[in-house]
């Protein structure tokens, strides 16, 4: 089965007429979309983008042979017009399912947006799946890649998805979690906008969602194998306050299932600037994530099992995205999702998680350093590298980099300073990838 994309950007483009936006300036060649429409193996035609024929000729294609045009979604773009000798644009209902002559099967799928997406099949068993803009499966997913109640559809992973990912990564997230997309899966990013970042960055922030975008007149033949982005397993994200190094390890799971966030700074009785960005961070958060306060890494980071996540003394926060929970209770309980073993790690930070470390062996005091103090902390932060060395978890990390600013005016201020130079450097020694955010910008040091 073969899908041409006529257009792989939002309803009204990219870039937008009359915008003078960065993304829409720099939207040239390859980077200027059309419309989102698709064009399955000659035949039939899902959403219509601006001159269709002359979209499809230039992409090989031809118009001649569609025999049915079915719409996801109520346009909002530039007024299209169907060419003389299409069919009339329809729908499918939810759940139900349109057998082509050419051996097409085509499922509706609900969405939790106006709209429809569609499941396609070829003669072959070839599986695909396409969402509208903004869309996200409605209710649960079953692991066969069908939505519950829905009816028909084959069985296993899609072989391809095409999805609003920039806009919607939580519904990569919901896809993953019920099955429907595994590592093999050729996950297409579509329905593309001028909120993207301009240039490579939309390439770099899709590669680690583990998905790609394509210029329009691409051609991809599904079940086709495609070299997935290479996820990496270690990332550590570093950057000075404010900097925007939290959003960007948040940016890289948000179309993950299950993330553990693990806060290390716990709570300041008050201190209500703590808690406002506290409460930020917690309303930032996907809501299927869950969230431990603690400071004792080591046992979520090992790999000794379901139970893994029970080793940590730490308490899961309430609030947006947590689960309220005692004493003790690991994040991934009963019930709670993948096993402790291998829901992916949010670490934030490694800064507050040294300072804890420094104040429980006495770092400050000048006396308690010399004494054994150094030799306590090297201790705890050989024993964190080490754990992150084998751990078969995926972890993305943040930490402050303070080495590039004023030389701190007491001892304390220094001993902090160059101990966090220091595991920072442990640390991302031991990651498959390294990241300096400033302003908002990821530069990649390594990976």
């Amino acid at each position: 089965m073969d899908v041409t994309l006529l257009g792989t950007g939002a309803p009204q483009g990219l870039p937008r007429p009359g915008c003078p936006c960065a993304a829409c300036a720099t939207a040239v060649g390859d980077e200027a979309r059309a419309a989102t429409a698709l064009l399955v193996d000659g035949a039939l035609m899902i959403d219509l983008t601006p001159g269709p024929a002359f979209a499809a000729a230039r992409a090989g294609q031809s118009l001649t042979g569609v025999r049915q045009v079915l719409l996801s979604h109520p346009h909002d773009g530039p007024v299209m017009e169907v060419p003389a000798g299409l069919p009339q644009p329809g729908r499918v209902a939810d759940g139900r399912e349109l057998a082509l002559l050419d051996g097409h099967r085509v499922r509706a799928v609900a969405v939790d947006i106006p709209g429809t997406g569609y499941e396609i099949s070829g003669a072959t068993g070839e599986r695909l799946l396409y969402l509208p803009p903004g869309a996200a499966p409605a209710g649960q997913v079953n692991g066969n890649g069908r939505t519950a109640g829905g009816g028909g559809g084959g069985t296993g992973p899609y072989d391809l998805v095409l999805l609003d990912v920039a806009a919607r990564p939580d519904a990569l997230a919901k896809l993953r979690a019920s099955g429907a997309v595994d590592a093999a899966t050729d996950v297409v990013a579509v329905h593309i906008d001028h909120d993207v970042p301009p240039g490579p960055e939309l390439h770099r922030r899709l590669a680690a969602a583990g998905a790609r975008a394509v210029p329009d007149g691409s051609t991809l033949v599904v079940g086709e194998f495609h070299a997935v982005p290479d996820l990496p397993r270690r990332t550590l994200v570093l950057g000075g306050a404010r900097s925007g190094k939290s959003v960007e390890a948040e940016r890289r799971l948000a179309a993950f299932p299950d993330v553990v966030y693990v806060a290390t700074g716990g709570t300041r009785d008050g201190d209500q600037d703590w808690a406002q960005r506290v409460s930020l961070h917690r309303e930032r958060r996907p809501g299927s994530w869950r969230t431990v306060e603690t400071c004792d890494l080591v046992p979520l980071l090992a790999a000794g099992g379901t139970g893994a996540d029970a080793g940590a003394r730490g308490t899961e926060a309430a609030g947006p995205g947590t689960d309220a929970a005692g004493p003790n209770r690991g994040a991934e309980g009963p019930g709670g999702g993948r096993s402790g073993e291998t829901s992916p790690l949010l670490i934030d930070c490694l800064a507050l998680w040294l300072t804890h470390v420094m104040d429980e062996v006495g770092a400050w005091d000048d006396a308690t350093w010399e004494a054994g103090g150094r030799q306590a902390l090297r201790e705890r932060t050989d024993a964190l590298v080490a754990a992150v060395r084998q751990t078969h978890r995926t972890v993305v990390a943040v930490s402050n980099e303070v080495g590039s600013g004023v030389v701190p005016a007491t001892a304390a201020g220094r001993r902090f300073r160059d101990e966090l130079g220091r595991l920072n450097a442990a640390f991302g020694a031991e990651c498959e990838q390294l990241l300096l955010v400033v302003a908002g910008q990821a530069l990649a040091l390594r990976g």
